[in-house]
């Protein structure tokens, strides 16, 4: 078996230079550098990861928890992580939170003892015991697609737990939530609709709240009043949102138009239809926020917000390796812009625009702050 002897012997330097070339401890002259890069490739040496991370305190693996991996939005996302994280040598274990708040801190405690650098998080709508083991044990972190409050805010089970965290920083990335939807509800009014029904996500996550609070804006846009009873929860589910769907179509007048807040509750919405033998969009105008690879292919062609999750995910890893590189910076949240994708389930006609662009101006920053409770629920 190859040694780093025998690399160091092969490039003429001391064993303790190519222990900094691997580990990144002291910096090398480039020359000297390629030189035991040379050797290594020469000889078919092997770094031993284990003991890397014994010299460095970095195992050079990152954490990904998010929940329904199987959930088309979320893949993407995992993919924008997982190639953020090779291209900068890093490795992903990832795990499934459930959306259960005891079950994401447990899966945080798992990643933790496995010793990952970081991690990158899809918070439940009660994230309080998870933000407490993380802020106790100060793990570098971004929140992804939901934001949470602070810490310090959060938590208030024991003042030295709560102390520990309120020093807790941590990052946040997520797509624009208000004014895509609000845009989606603007223009089936335009259309001519005047009961437009939700279709909402899980009660507690701020993309929820935003994207409810988006509705209420289109329809403040478009003149029309707010009805409760055309806002339904499907808890984020497929089969939580065939329910509701069923239950909003059984009012004493039901809506003409729904939207739906993701794209697992667009296929519980389009089951309730198709159960009660309604055709979309001559008996029902759909649009959902997410689109999705087979949003294309349904007929008719579902009209969409679009949301950037591969960059979503590549963003996640980039601030966690900023957070990685300066602990104690403050936190940011970063924001993407969506796009409505236009399609024809709208009731627009083939021959309409396929897609009006970005719903919002561009990607914007701002320092670590809580999602404002003013802007409204996130799905």
């Amino acid at each position: 078996m190859t040694t780093m002897v025998d690399v160091a012997q092969r490039a003429g330097v001391s064993i303790a230079t190519v222990s900094h070339v691997l580990n990144d401890t002291r910096p090398v002259r480039p020359a000297t550098r390629q030189a035991v890069l040379d050797a290594m490739d020469a000889l078919g040496y092997t770094p031993n990861g284990l003991a890397r991370s014994l010299v460095t305190s970095r195992t050079r693996s990152v954490g990904l928890a998010v929940s329904a991996i199987s959930n088309p939005y979320f893949t993407e996302i995992l993919q924008g992580v997982e190639a953020g994280a090779l291209d900068h040598g890093y490795g992903l274990l990832i795990a499934d939170p459930h959306d259960d708040p005891v079950h994401e801190r447990k899966v945080a405690q798992l990643l933790h003892e496995r010793r990952v650098d970081g991690m990158i998080i899809a918070p439940s709508a009660d994230p309080g015991e998870l933000l407490g083991y993380l802020g106790k044990h100060d793990v570098p972190t971004v929140f992804l697609d939901r934001l949470v409050d602070t810490p310090a805010d959060t938590l208030s089970d024991g003042s030295s737990r709560t102390a520990s965290a309120a020093s807790f920083h941590f990052d946040q990335v997520c797509a624009e939530n208000a004014e895509p939807m609000a845009q989606l509800v603007t223009h089936l009014a335009e259309l001519g609709h005047r009961r437009i029904g939700l279709v909402a996500g899980l009660p507690g996550l701020s993309t929820t709240t935003e994207r409810i609070t988006g509705y209420r804006h289109g329809l403040a846009n478009a003149g029309l009043p707010y009805d409760e009873r055309l806002v339904a929860h499907g808890d984020s589910q497929s089969g939580a949102a065939e329910r509701t769907t069923g239950a909003l179509l059984s009012l004493a007048t039901p809506p003409t138009a729904l939207v739906t807040g993701n794209n697992a509750m667009t296929i519980g919405a389009l089951r309730a239809l198709r159960e009660r033998g309604l055709s979309v969009p001559a008996d029902m105008a759909l649009c959902c926020f997410d689109d999705f690879s087979w949003a294309d292919l349904f007929t008719p062609r579902l009209t969409a917000v679009s949301q950037p999750s591969k960059e979503i995910g590549a963003q996640a890893l980039q601030l966690l390796l900023e957070r990685l590189a300066s602990p104690s910076r403050p936190g940011r949240t970063v924001r993407l812009p969506a796009a409505l994708v236009h399609r024809t389930s709208c009731g627009c006609p083939e021959k309409a625009g396929r897609s009006r662009g970005p719903a919002t101006s561009g990607h914007t920053e701002s320092p670590e702050t809580p999602a404002n409770p003013e802007k409204g629920p996130v799905s």
